[in-house]
């Protein structure tokens, strides 16, 4: 019997969730600040401009001219102020300071404790995500037995098909945990 359009959405529909779920958790980790300055972790900052709530990089350019040191500068200079007082709302972790042109952010080196802190955050944020794509995997599994059952499919296409998701499942873990490794790597790297 050969698998039914409805099995193979539903592995298209799994597979499509772990790679969402893989680039979400990249950008969930550009956003935590290293020791190093990094201008993801300014991206969700909204700076009121002409009455209007407007992302900072709609405003500014974003440099990094040293290894801790984020620049901000407006494109129009009416900005400024109002980039600041955004920035001080946010808090980066640095006062900014606004020298009439830019707007410099020094960013402190991390303690021993908050790089501890950031990998224990790190491992958790990477477990949240490998429960997320099992629980993608659970859904599937799930969908191809409501299949069996309906006689839409044969026990040996379900053996293959859960060979199969469990193979899909431990990609994508493994890809987290690759990714976890690295943003720890980089946190303890001084």
């Amino acid at each position: 019997m050969p698998i039914t359009e409805g099995v193979n959405q539903t592995l298209s529909k799994m597979e499509e969730s772990m790679k969402e779920r893989l680039s979400k958790l990249s950008r969930d980790f550009s956003v935590l600040r290293t020791g190093r300055a990094n201008p993801m972790v300014l991206e969700s900052i909204k700076v009121q401009y002409y009455g209007q709530d407007v992302p900072l990089k709609q405003v500014a350019a974003i440099s990094v001219p040293e290894a801790r040191v984020l620049v901000i500068s407006p494109w129009d200079p009416t900005a400024l102020q109002d980039i600041e007082k955004a920035l001080q709302k946010a808090d980066v972790g640095a006062p900014p300071q606004n020298d009439g042109k830019v707007v410099r952010i020094n960013l402190p080196a991390l303690t021993e404790d908050r790089r501890k802190d950031m990998v224990k955050m790190v491992k958790k944020i990477g477990e949240e995500y490998r429960v997320a794509i099992r629980t993608d995997r659970h859904e599937a599994l799930d969908k191809i037995k409501k299949a069996e059952k309906a006689k839409e499919i044969t026990q040996d296409d379900v053996k293959g098909l859960e060979i199969r998701i469990q193979k899909t499942t431990d990609h994508h873990v493994k890809l987290v945990d690759d990714s976890v490794a690295a943003k720890e790597k980089e946190i303890v790297t001084i």
